[in-house]
C-alpha cells in the first residue's frame, strides 16, 4: 500500500502566503537624500570652502603680523595640513560616501560616543555661525542703504538660503556654483591687477615697487617665528569650511570619481588662491601700513586689503566691487551653514543619536525638519545680537570656537582608525578606490599643527595685558564641554572602543552601488564608456605604515 500523499494547499493559499512573508521581510521604503549634484557642483562647494572672509578682509593681518615671507609660510604650512585633512576625508567618503560623513565614520571606527560627541560639536559650529553670517549680510548691504535697518536685509537673505535648501540638494550646489564662481574671478582679477600694480603697468601714485616692500623694517620675516605662530590661527580660521567635501558626498553622482578629484585639487586651489593673493598683497602693502590689522576688525569695507590694491590700480569703484564680492563670500558661507548642520543632524538623527523625527526627509531629499530645527535656532541667537547685549551669543561663538580644531584633528584620527581596521580585516590597500598620499606621515603632520594651533590660541590669550582668566576661559571652553559629552554618552549607553575586526565597512555601501550601477547605464546610453580615473598620478602614492 503505497504511503499516504501530503496535503495539498491551494495555489492562491501559497500566493496569500507568500505575499504576507514578502511584506513582513520587506522593509518600509522611505525617502532619502538624493544624489542630485554634478562634478561641477562639487569642485565649486570645494572652491567656495577655501575662499571667504577670512581671504578678503582678514589676509592684511598675517602681513601686519608675520611679514610679507613670513604670512606666506604659515599660509603655505597650513594649506598643507588643510591637503592632509581632506585626502584623509576624501578616502573614507570614497569608500562609504553618505552624508554623515565623519560624524558617521566615528560611530563605526572609533566609538558611538565619539560619534555622538563630534556630531552635536559639529551641528553647533554651523548654527551659531549662521547668526553671526546674517549680521554681517546686514551690515555690508547698509554701505549701500544706510537707511534701512541691517536686520530687514538679514531676514531677506536668510529667507532665500532656506528657499534654496528647501528645494533640494541641486539647488544649494547650483547656487553655490555661482557664487564660487564670482569668488574665483574676483580673485584672479585681483591677482592679475596687483601684479600690475607692482610692475608699474598701472596705478598713478607709484611707480614700479618689485619687491621693495620686502626689504623695509619687518620683512620678509616681521616678529620671527613667533610671527609665523600667530598667524597660524588666522590661517587655519581662513580654511574653515573645507570638510564640506564630504558632507556632500552623500549627495553626489559618482562620488567615487568626482569625490578624489576635488580633493587632489584642493591643494592647487589652495596654493593659487591664497598664497598667490598673500603675495600680492605683500608686494603692493608695507607690512607696516595700519589698515591691514585695523581691516580684521573693522566693518569699514575701503580699508580690506583686496581694496586698497584695487584703489593702488586707480579703480574708483573698488569699494563697492569688493562689498559685492565679500556679500557672495558671506552669503556662500551662510549657505553652506544650512546644509551642512541640517544634513549633520539628519545623519545623527538616522543613528539614533538625535531626535527620530529630525531623520524625516522629503520627497525631494531634504531633511525638513532638521532644516527647521537649524534655521530656528540660528534665528534665535540671532535675535540675541538684535535686542541683547551681545555677551550671551559671544560665548557661544567661543563654546564652538575650538570645534574647527576638534573636527579636522577628529577627521585624521577616524582615518587612522579605518585604514587600520581596512588592514586587520584582511583588504588591501590597493583595493580602496582613493589613497590618501603620504599616508601615515601627513596625518601626522596634520595632528601636530592642529596641536600648535591650539597652543597658539591660548597664547594670545595669556599674552594680553592686563591679563584676565575670562580670556583664557573664553577660548578654551569648548574642550571641557566636547569631553564632557563625550564621557556622559560613553557612561550612559556603555559604549566601548570598536575593534578594529568588527568595524563597519559595508553599511551605505549598497545603495550607492545600485545608484552608480544605474548612472553608468545612463552613461553606456550616451555612448560614454570611460571608466573613472581613481588613480593618484599626480601625487605619490600611499605610504607604508610604520612598524
Amino acid at each position: 500500500m503505497p504511503p499516504p500523499s501530503p496535503p495539498t494547499m491551494s495555489a492562491e493559499y501559497v500566493s496569500l502566503v507568500e505575499g504576507n512573508l514578502a511584506l513582513q521581510l520587506e522593509e518600509p521604503k522611505r525617502p532619502t537624500v538624493q544624489r542630485r549634484l554634478e562634478a561641477r557642483h562639487l569642485q565649486m562647494i570645494a572652491i567656495g570652502g577655501t575662499i571667504g572672509t577670512g581671504l578678503f578682509v582678514g589676509s592684511g593681518a598675517t602681513i601686519a603680523l608675520a611679514g610679507p615671507l613670513g604670512a606666506l609660510v604659515a599660509f603655505a604650512i597650513v594649506g598643507t595640513m588643510v591637503f592632509f585633512t581632506t585626502s584623509s576625508l576624501g578616502e573614507m567618503a570614497t569608500l562609504i560616501p553618505v552624508s554623515g560623513s565623519f560624524t558617521t565614520y566615528a560611530g563605526r571606527f572609533v566609538d558611538p560616543a565619539y560619534s555622538f560627541t563630534l556630531g552635536w560639536n559639529y551641528w553647533a559650529q554651523w548654527a551659531i555661525s549662521l547668526p553671526s553670517e546674517l549680521s554681517a549680510l546686514g551690515i555690508i548691504v547698509s554701505f549701500w542703504t544706510p537707511d534701512v535697518p541691517s536686520w530687514i536685509w538679514s531676514a531677506s537673505v536668510l529667507s532665500l538660503l532656506v528657499g534654496v535648501n528647501i528645494i533640494g540638494a541641486r539647488s544649494f550646489g547650483e547656487s553655490e556654483y555661482w557664487l564660487a564662481a564670482i569668488k574665483v574671478v574676483a580673485v584672479i582679477v585681483f591677482i592679475l591687477v596687483g601684479v600690475a600694480v607692482d610692475v608699474g603697468w598701472l596705478g598713478v601714485e607709484e611707480p614700479a615697487l618689485g619687491f621693495s616692500y620686502w626689504s623695509i623694517p619687518g620683512a620678509p620675516f616681521k616678529n620671527g617665528v613667533l610671527g609665523v605662530f600667530n598667524v597660524f590661527v588666522i590661517a587655519f580660521f581662513s580654511f574653515g569650511g573645507t570638510e564640506l567635501v564630504g558632507i556632500t558626498a552623500g549627495e553626489v553622482k559618482n562620488p567615487r570619481k568626482n569625490v578624489p578629484k576635488a580633493i587632489n585639487q584642493t591643494f592647487w586651489r589652495i596654493l593659487l588662491f591664497y598664497v598667490s593673493s598673500v603675495f600680492v598683497i605683500g608686494l603692493v602693502i608695507r607690512n607696516d601700513d595700519p589698515s591691514l590689522l585695523d581691516s580684521a576688525n573693522s566693518e569699514d569695507i575701503k580699508i580690506a586689503p583686496f581694496t586698497r590694491v584695487f584703489e593702488k590700480a586707480g579703480l574708483r569703484p573698488a569699494a563697492h566691487v569688493m562689498n559685492a564680492v565679500i556679500f557672495t563670500a558671506v552669503a556662500s558661507a551662510g549657505n553652506s551653514a544650512i546644509y551642512a548642520a541640517s544634513r549633520t543632524l539628519m545623519a545623527m538623527a538616522l543613528e539614533g543619536r538625535a531626535p527620530k523625527i529630525l531623520g524625516k526627509v522629503s520627497k525631494n531629499g531634504v531633511p525638513l525638519w532638521s532644516l527647521a530645527v537649524t534655521t530656528a535656532v540660528g534665528c534665535l541667537a540671532f535675535l540675541g545680537i538684535i535686542f541683547g547685549d551681545g555677551v550671551l551669543f559671544s560665548w557661544l561663538l567661543h563654546l564652538t570656537g575650538m570645534s574647527g580644531i576638534l573636527t579636522w584633528i577628529s577627521i585624521t584620527l577616524i582615518h587612522l582608525r579605518f585604514r587600520a581596521a581596512w588592514v586587520a580585516q584582511g583588504h588591501a590597500v590597493e583595493d580602496l578606490p582613493y589613497r590618501a598620499p603620504f599616508f601615515p606621515y601627513g596625518q601626522y603632520l596634520s595632528l601636530v599643527l592642529a596641536s600648535v594651533v591650539i597652543i597658539g590660541q591660548g597664547y594670545a590669550a595669556f599674552a594680553v595685558r592686563p591679563f584676565l582668566w575670562r580670556n583664557v576661559l573664553s577660548v578654551y571652553v569648548g574642550l571641557p564641554v566636547f569631553v564632557g559629552l563625550f564621557v556622559w554618552y560613553k557612561i550612559r549607553h556603555g559604549t566601548r572602543l570598536i575593534p578594529l575586526e568588527e568595524c563597519d565597512f559595508d553599511t551605505g555601501q549598497a545603495s550607492f552601488e545600485d545608484d552608480t550601477e544605474q548612472e553608468e547605464e545612463e552613461v553606456d546610453k550616451d555612448g560614454d564608456n570611460t571608466s573613472p580615473d581613481t588613480s593618484l598620478s599626480e601625487f605619490p602614492d600611499a605610504l607604508p605604515l610604520p612598524k
